[in-house]
Order: structure tokens, then sequence, then C-alpha cells
């Protein structure tokens, strides 16, 4: 007699009702009995979490999980954005630095990577590239040739100033400022600075501005290192900018902008707080990144130029000044906005795969 057949003919028993009863009786009775233990609830949702996190974090690192943070980075990001650098917008070189090195882009996109470096500044005039790693400030040509290296510990901020002909370079070796020639001869050290980078005054004076650890905004002559200036202390500086002109300094600090005039010893200060970042377009047009925020200080008066979807990092503006440059770091992005009536806004991605690493701006000059 097969299975089905067993089935088939106990399905057609009717059952016996005092049997049914019976059974339910003991089921009962048995459960009545039972001795409660205690749920572990909280416990469980733990370890149900903690394995939802390490498989999310797993995820990520699998390749359906890569696809899906392209996703999260393309939600974030302009729509329509480049899929590469393909080219410039505005003519000009742009230089980079970052995890993957140093590195000069051309107008038509083209890169040339210097080197290993992880923070870099153009020379007076752009002849040159001024590059530095933890250990190492280089002068370098922009086709990457170097013409002299400089070796301190723990170097940081390393800038060149001055004239074609006769130029300087200010760099930090464990908190404390350096001056050298710009032929990487005759170094100084001079006091204890704050982690700001130095900036020189434009033009063929070596005048430097810089900011000590007590917050005080400082300007010094290169050459024979006197003060010049010295501003109220300001608590937690986080970046310096001299006007093209070089008349007017502003300090970002934590919860306001300052505009020196260094001349006249004059100040203004203006309340914005969180701004990381400062720039001078070439007509003057004071710019401030203040978060996800850029902002425009035109004639005493604050208003905003862009918002992001995401925390934007660093500003360079084109030397037509008709475009600025910044990064959105969340969507692994550059953004460029254009001025004027017809202002765009132009997006390229992937700078990961392109540099090596997300790049931080150092300058856009005009090309060569």
């Amino acid at each position: 007699m097969t299975e089905r057949t067993v089935r088939r003919l106990l399905d057609a028993t009717p059952a016996d009702p005092d049997a049914e009863a019976r059974a339910w009786a003991i089921v009962q009775a048995a459960y009545a009995a039972r001795e409660p233990v205690p749920r572990r609830t909280h416990m469980r949702a733990v370890l149900v979490l903690a394995a939802v996190a390490g498989a999310i974090a797993a995820a990520a690192f699998s390749p359906p999980g890569r696809a899906v943070v392209h996703a999260v980075r393309e939600s974030i990001g302009i729509a329509g954005a480049q899929p590469a650098l393909f080219r410039l917008p505005s003519p000009g070189r742009v230089l980079v630095s970052g995890p993957g090195g140093a590195w000069v882009v051309a107008a038509d996109g083209s890169k040339r990577r210097l080197g290993d470096y992880r923070d870099a500044a153009w020379s007076p005039h752009a002849l040159y590239v001024l590059a530095s790693s933890a250990t190492t400030v280089a002068a370098l040509e922009p086709n990457g040739t170097v013409h002299w290296t400089l070796e301190r510990p723990d170097i940081r901020f390393a800038r060149w100033g001055g004239s074609r002909t006769d130029s300087r370079v200010s760099y930090l070796s464990r908190g404390r400022l350096h001056i050298v020639g710009g032929d990487g001869v005759g170094d100084v050290a001079l006091g204890k600075a704050a982690p700001v980078a130095p900036v020189w005054q434009p033009g063929a004076r070596h005048v430097l501005a810089y900011v000590t650890v007590g917050g005080r905004v400082t300007v010094i002559d290169g050459d024979d290192h006197r003060v010049r200036f010295s501003a109220v202390p300001r608590s937690e500086p986080r970046a310096l900018a001299w006007s093209p002109d070089g008349r007017m300094l502003v300090l970002a600090a934590r919860t306001r902008i300052v505009v020196y005039n260094v001349e006249t010893s004059h100040s203004q200060a203006f309340p914005v707080a969180g701004v990381s970042a400062v720039a001078f377009a070439p007509d003057g047009t004071l710019t401030l990144l203040r978060r996800r925020t850029v902002l425009e200080l035109r004639n005493g008066v604050l208003g905003t130029l862009f918002t992001a979807p995401d925390s934007l990092a660093g500003l360079a503006w084109s030397p037509d000044g008709r475009w600025l440059l910044t990064a959105l770091p969340a969507a692994d992005q550059w953004i460029f906005l254009q001025r004027g009536s017809g202002r765009r806004v132009l997006a390229v991605s992937h700078l990961r795969a392109q540099f090596g690493g997300l790049p931080v701006l150092d300058g856009w000059v005009p090309g060569a």
C-alpha cells in the first residue's frame, strides 16, 4: 500500500470527538505546568543589529556594495556630471595634491603627476611648483623637473612669494615658521606658528602673513623679519588670504571673518561662523566656503553664490575670474560655478580614480 493511499484512507476516517477533547486537555495541562524562561529580547536585538551592521560593512567592500556606494554618491552629487575631466571650462592650469600625489591639470584636461607630494603651491607668475612631503620641500617645473630640495622634519604649508627673479619660500617645520630663499639657500627658523597656511603678499615685496600659536595675525618682512603688523588674537584661526592688490588681508576664524587693512591697521569683522576656506576673485570679490555653501562678500554685503547637497572642500578661481572651482567629496565630484547673468553649474565625477585619491585644490593659474 502506497503512502498516498494510506493518507487518503486516514483523511476519510472520521475523528473521535472525545479523543480530540482529551488531547487538548493534556496539551493545556502541560503548558500550565511549564517553567517560564525569561526572554532575552534586548540581547537578541543587539545581536541582530550587530549582524546587520557587519553585513552592511561587508557589502560596502563587495562589488554590489561598491555599486550601492556609487549610487549614493550619484544621488548626492550634481546631476549630469561628466564621467571624467575632459577639459577645464576656462583657460589655465590647475594644481592639486593629496593622497595620490601632486598633479598639474592643463586646460585640455591632460594631467601630469609631479610626484608623491601631499601639498603643493604655485611660485610667483606660476613658473614653478613648490611641493612638499612630510620631510621634503621641492622646487619643480610644471613638467616635473626638480630644481632643488630641502629636507626638514614634519613639513607643512610650503608657500612661495616675491617676484619672478627675487622670491622667498616659507614653510612650517615642527610648528616653527621657516623662511628660505627662492633658490633653497639661507634657511632661517623663526617663531612658533599656528597650523594655518601662511600667505605671501602679492607683488615683488617679500611680505608674509601668518598666525602665531596664540591666534594673532602677524605680518613680517621676509628679509629682515621685522613685524609690520600684529592684530588682536582670534580663537580657532582657520585660513588666511590676501586681496589681489595686496591691500587687504582676510582671516577666517571660528565664529567670524576679519578683514584687515595692514597699512592703516583698521579691521572689520563679520559674524560668519564655520568658514573653512577663503579666496579672492581676480576682481577683488571675497569668496567664503561655509560647509555646503559658497558665499560672496561684496561691498560689505554677504550673499549666497551656491548651495550644495553636502559639504564642500576648497576654492580656486579661474585666472579670468569667470569660474570658481570647488569639490564635493561625498559625491567624488568637482563643481565649476560660473559667474554672471548666465550662471551655470558644471560637475566632473570620479576624481579619486583619476588622481589616486580625492585631490586638494592648490590654485588655478594662467596657461604656460
